[in-house]
């Protein structure tokens, strides 16, 4: 598998699989998190799901995709899976994808991005606050998992396959501004802790 190939597939399932379960939640309230398990060895997804936290605030896009995941009757060992999420997981859900055994994760908007572009600054605080690290402070390699921003795979293409790439992270970051949109002027009508 070409990191174009992985890179691809994972803007597809983002595109195609969590964008519209994410607008549905954010219509009702939810945030614009999401995430995806997909299979390594032929990239098919397994599950999809998105944020969840109106119905408990422990539901964070990935967090309650693993729970469906765990919901599911038959379900693959977790070291033959990908783990997608469409924002660098907060701490739980990092907890919560190590616990799992994930050996991964893939990410599309940084934590950086989520306070910046979403005005969702939770995930740095945390950092900051409860574990005195700066943005960027964790490992992303470890004896747990290695982790990838999508953006670094596009990097790595020809300049050919790059350019493609950087056209489709651009046209989702235009998808969810306009989430970012719904959500953000419907917030203080949810019962969120953190929103």
């Amino acid at each position: 598998m070409t990191s174009s190939t992985l890179a691809t597939r994972l803007l597809d399932v983002i595109e195609e699989d969590i964008i519209p379960l994410t607008a549905r939640g954010v219509s009702l309230g939810n945030k614009v998190f999401g995430a995806a398990i997909l299979r390594k060895s032929d990239l098919s997804l397994v599950l999809a799901e998105t944020n969840n936290e109106l119905e408990n605030p422990l539901w964070h896009g990935e967090v309650h995709t693993l729970k469906r995941f765990y919901e599911l009757g038959d379900k693959p060992d977790t070291r033959d899976l990908i783990f997608l999420s469409t924002h660098e997981p907060c701490t739980m859900c990092m907890s919560a994808i190590t616990w799992a055994g994930f050996d991964n994760f893939y990410y599309f908007f940084s934590h950086e991005d989520s306070r910046d572009a979403f005005a969702i600054p939770h995930d740095l605080k945390i950092l900051k606050e409860v574990f005195g690290l700066e943005p960027g402070g964790y490992r992303r390699q470890n004896a747990f998992w290695n982790s990838f921003a999508i953006a670094d795979l596009a990097e790595t293409e020809e300049p050919a396959s790059r350019e493609a790439l950087k056209e489709r992270i651009a046209a989702i970051k235009t998808r969810y501004n306009a989430l970012s949109d719904t959500y953000q002027a419907s917030k203080t009508d949810n019962k969120i802790p953190l929103n």
